[in-house]
This record gives structure tokens, C-alpha cells and sequence, in this order.
């Protein structure tokens, strides 16, 4: 089968990539995202189990690695999105249309770095995405950012012996050490 080339893809081409896939689009582009380490996935896990703990059914749905989109001709893939309940509408059976929280998990390297910290920072907050949260596995540090107005505004930045809270979600708290505890225990 034959692709378009980068800067040709639409939005079609792109939902209809077979298989699982780990790929995100943006102005007819494909960005590839790296392969996740046991580590990366384990800290999803916990994150997202906690999530769908606090949250389901009451207030709203906790997913993993689904796309979601920001704009006609831009998909996210983070690692955990959340749309409350009130919000069901945007829920689509192939992506979802924006989300109230998400969070990334940050993969090793420069350019995982700036995606997560820099890029999707601006893009997630011009989509009008409530609430982000980057989880910095090398450090230890979980910072929660909250949108006000156009731009985020931080929350706090959480480490060791600390608990990360949701603004947008009162009362969910995620123990630091906790999400950071050797996964092979």
C-alpha cells in the first residue's frame, strides 16, 4: 500500500492507519511517539487505575492512549485522557473531540521533552483542555497545570513525599512516591 507523503495526510488516511498504533497528526503530518518502557506503562497503570477509581461512573471516564482531537487537522494521543461526564457528547467511537484532563507521562529524550513540555503545553491549552498533567518519571516530579483563560497556570509541581491535586477534580490526590515506586516490586 502506498502513503501520501508527510505534509499530504488527511484526517481520513490517518484514522484509517491499521492496527494499534502509536502515532499522532498535525497539519497533515505523522509524528511517530516512541515505544513505551515497562516503567512508562506501569505508571500509566497506576495513574489511569486511579483515575477510573476516583472518577467512574459518578463523575466522568479515564481512558489510555486515545486519540483525541484538537483542531480540524490536529490528533493527540496522551497518555490518559478524561472527559467528565457532562461533556459525553464529545465522546466519539473512533477519537474524542478534546478532553477536560490529560496527562503525559514523559519518554526519554530531547524531543519527547519538548513535545510534552513545550508543544502539547500549547496545544492542549488552545484546544481549552482543562487540566495537564506531566509526569516526569526520570525526576520524580509530577506538575499539574490548570487552564486560565488561554494559557496554563501551575498548580504545583509535586515530588518526593508530596501529593499531586486536580483543581478540575477536588479531592483526587495521587500519592508521589506511590506512582514512582519500583515497578518490578
Amino acid at each position: 500500500m502506498l502513503y501520501p507523503e508527510q505534509g499530504d495526510w488527511t484526517v481520513d488516511e490517518y484514522l484509517d492507519l491499521p492496527g494499534n498504533r502509536l502515532v499522532e497528526y498535525t497539519n497533515g503530518r505523522l509524528e511517530f511517539l516512541p515505544m513505551p518502557t515497562p516503567a512508562h506503562q506501569w505508571i500509566v497503570g497506576i495513574l489511569l487505575s486511579l483515575l477510573q477509581r476516583f472518577a467512574y461512573p459518578r463523575l466522568g471516564l479515564a481512558l489510555h492512549a486515545l486519540p483525541i482531537r484538537l483542531g480540524p487537522r490536529m490528533f493527540r494521543m496522551p497518555d490518559i485522557v478524561f472527559m467528565l461526564k457532562k461533556n459525553k457528547a464529545n465522546m466519539g467511537k473512533q477519537y474524542w473531540v478534546g478532553a477536560d484532563l490529560v496527562m503525559e507521562v514523559v519518554s526519554p529524550g530531547k524531543r519527547s521533552r519538548e513535545r510534552d513540555l513545550v508543544s502539547k503545553r500549547k496545544e492542549y491549552a488552545h484546544a481549552g483542555i482543562a487540566e495537564y498533567w506531566i509526569i516526569e518519571p526520570k525526576v520524580h516530579r509530577i506538575t499539574v497545570l490548570h487552564l486560565k483563560e488561554k494559557s496554563y497556570v501551575q498548580v504545583g509541581v509535586f515530588k518526593k513525599g508530596g501529593q499531586a491535586e486536580s483543581r478540575l477534580l477536588p479531592g483526587f490526590v495521587v500519592d508521589v512516591d506511590a506512582v514512582f515506586a519500583d515497578w518490578k516490586a
